[in-house]
């Protein structure tokens, strides 16, 4: 469902997006999530003309559950650290671990661009928006794998070190750039048990 959140995918896409889960089980989730009317399958137009899965009406207002409990999992103690996301995940962890309160009197559009996949984030009056569209629209533009850029946000890797490397392209507004990494404060990792 988390997958599906961003828009519609093609069973491969879906697949890419999911590493180690085997084509049998993804298709006896898709079915079975078909079956309560979480998600329909349904062809493209030409010249695309494949078959899609999407979230119906329904099946989208799961958003903000997926988000308690990404923001729930990020407490954990266990958490591996630089474990690679799947560009849904990065996007959605923005929209779960956005703080409003450090984007006080900011206004700014982001281009997020992944390889083919982009995304404009837009900030205004302490509010986030991250949809699908044309990266270079952005007062900023970042171009990366989007785990580089998540082992800047979470990981704390120097933006810097990562524009020099090359790992992330960044034109435009840098200082927007720079602000728009510190919008995403991970929560407080919970107490480890000790037996």
């Amino acid at each position: 469902m988390r997958e599906l959140l961003l828009g519609p995918k093609r069973f491969s896409d879906l697949r890419d997006s999911l590493p180690g889960i085997s084509a049998n089980v993804l298709t006896q989730r898709l079915e079975g999530l078909e079956e309560v009317s979480i998600v329909r399958r349904c062809r493209l137009p030409p010249p695309a003309a494949s078959n899609v899965y999407e979230l119906t009406e329904w099946g989208l207002e799961s958003e903000e559950m997926i988000k308690v409990i990404g923001r729930w999992a990020a407490r954990s103690p266990y958490m591996a650290e630089g474990k690679p996301m799947s560009v849904n995940s990065v996007i959605l962890s923005f929209r779960t671990m956005f703080d409003a309160a450090r984007a006080a009197g900011l206004s700014a559009v982001i281009g997020l661009r992944f390889g083919e996949d982009e995304f404009l984030a837009r900030i205004s009056g302490g509010a986030l928006d991250i949809s699908r569209d044309e990266a270079d629209l952005g007062d900023a533009v970042l171009s990366c794998n989007q785990n580089a850029l998540a082992a800047v946000v979470y990981g704390g890797v120097p933006l810097d070190k990562m524009i020099k490397t090359g790992k992330i392209k960044a034109t435009g507004k840098l200082p927007l750039v720079k602000r728009f990494c510190k919008l995403f404060p991970l929560p407080e990792t919970a107490p480890e048990l000790v037996v």
